[in-house]
């Protein structure tokens, strides 16, 4: 069986990987792929996507006194945090976990063939 957009996917979706520590605390995520849900400039999970990680990071960026490490490039973004007080890594986490939630409810309307979703343990070097 075929979906109507089966024609733009892509190998493999998106990929969100999320690192989080023994508390549950989320302290790196990592978002690779294109969703191939429809043509470039039009694919909704894509700008879905897109829109929550970068509104995560600006809002790290914002209210952190410590910069988050961000990496961007065509269709890969990463963010680290490292040296957060502890006391602003709650902050954080309503950011992060925010975002976490909205890329899960993306992946619950469109399936895993558009985002996949990897948990992953965080442990610190």
């Amino acid at each position: 069986m075929s979906s109507k957009h089966s024609k733009h996917k892509s190998q493999g979706g998106i990929r969100f990987i999320v690192w989080a520590d023994a508390e549950g605390q989320i302290r790196e995520f990592e978002l690779s792929g294109h969703a191939g849900f429809a043509e470039e400039g039009q694919d909704i999970v894509c700008a879905g996507i897109s829109a929550l990680s970068i509104a995560a990071v600006n809002g790290l960026e914002h209210f952190l006194s410590v910069v988050p490490k961000v990496q961007e490039a065509d269709g890969h973004l990463t963010c680290q945090l490292f040296g957060i007080p502890e006391q602003e890594l709650e902050k954080a986490q309503w950011i992060l976990q925010t975002m976490t939630l909205g890329i899960e409810q993306i992946q619950t309307t469109y399936g895993q063939d558009y985002i996949i979703i990897d948990r992953r343990r965080w442990t610190p070097c």
